[in-house]
């Protein structure tokens, strides 16, 4: 064996494919034939001064609204595209280093395929490209959110047959009408769960006069949301603690289910609507392979309760949640990884 072979064989033995689920929310990680190495919030702790990075991830979540004044914990994606480049930058490099080391200057870079919103610009489509090759990858490929959610849920997105996913995020609700392995229309609507939280904040401020912070929000959404009563019959209830918004002293209120939905009606309604309109701009072939395949749920947000029978009632079409909703689209940028004609025939230009 040559010097060459050697170190070629090193390099070759080091590197990785990788898969990135950038999201508003949270940004999971997979390699190629290990699969998921990281799954964290899409948080970052700043010292304001320096702007220098502290903390990345859960660590800089549990940071927000407990930091001094001299430090911020900044989400760096915002409706699902970049909002703070360097920060962002900073945060990716984070999460590959974790993923993947290089021991050696040698060991090649990972190859990355990383999620991008249906509605991105070219700009947008141009710095999260740009943030991934700043943070380590040595090649960058782009796809969109639904496509990849589809492949990972393993619909028949090459066949000459039309399927619908909405997949449903922290910042973004994606609708895709997907056919012979392109999307034929799609819409990009920036509410998903983040707005579900702030609807649930300011619904239980108005109605029992407590403000309650984005992390108390998300819990309620997660442990007693839902969009219809729940199937077993039993509502739920919870005690929360707050600030009192007219004496600003803490205060504990046990709040109900029901009060939960009424707070989510709108921003449900809103998406319904952009679900249907985007329905309403398939062609009748298509359209008819949907009504009968039904729509492919997914994202963090199609997990709240009673949500795929609400759609289904609302649209008139058979709505179902995927088994693996909140990790299809980081499971489908491996599977575009690991098929050459998938990667040239699903993967957008920057």
């Amino acid at each position: 064996m040559g010097l060459l072979d050697f170190f070629s064989g090193f390099g070759g033995g080091m590197s990785a494919d990788m898969a990135i689920d950038l999201g508003t929310a949270n940004t999971l990680v997979a390699l190629s034939g290990v699969g998921i190495v990281t799954n964290e919030p899409s948080v970052v702790a700043i010292e304001k001064s320096s702007h220098r990075v502290l903390a990345v991830g859960q660590e800089a979540k549990n940071m927000i609204n407990h930091t001094p004044d001299a430090f911020v914990a900044e989400h760096p994606l915002k409706d699902g595209v970049i909002a703070d480049y360097d920060v962002t930058e900073a945060m990716l490099s984070a999460f590959i280093s974790r993923a993947f080391h290089r021991k050696y200057p040698w060991h090649s870079k990972p190859r990355v395929v990383i999620c991008i919103p249906c509605g991105a610009t070219s700009v947008e489509k141009r710095a999260v490209f740009e943030a991934a090759i700043q943070a380590g990858a040595r090649q960058a490929f782009l796809i969109e959110e639904p496509m990849a959610a589809a492949m990972g849920a393993d619909l028949p997105v090459t066949e000459p047959t039309g399927s619908m996913v909405v997949d449903i995020g922290g910042g973004t609700t994606e609708v895709a009408v997907i056919s012979l392995g392109g999307i034929v229309t799609s819409s990009s609507l920036r509410l998903a769960g983040n707005k579900m939280d702030e609807a649930i904040a300011r619904h239980l401020r108005d109605l029992l006069g407590i403000k309650i912070g984005e992390r108390t929000a998300e819990i309620i959404k997660i442990k007693i949301g839902s969009i219809l009563p729940f199937e077993d019959g039993h509502e739920r209830d919870m005690i929360i603690s707050g600030q009192d918004i007219v004496t600003h002293q803490p205060r504990e209120v046990t709040i109900q289910s029901e009060d939960v939905r009424e707070a989510l009606r709108d921003p449900i309604d809103e998406m319904v609507v952009n679900i249907k309109e985007t329905f309403k701009s398939t062609n009748p072939d298509l359209a008819s392979d949907i009504i009968q395949n039904g729509i492919l749920l997914t994202g963090g947000g199609g997990l709240l309760s009673g949500l795929d029978r609400y759609l289904t009632n609302e649209l008139e079409i058979p709505v179902w949640v995927s088994d693996t909703a909140l990790t299809n689209v980081v499971f489908g940028c491996l599977k575009v990884l690991e098929t050459p004609q998938a990667l040239k025939q699903t993967t957008v230009n920057k």
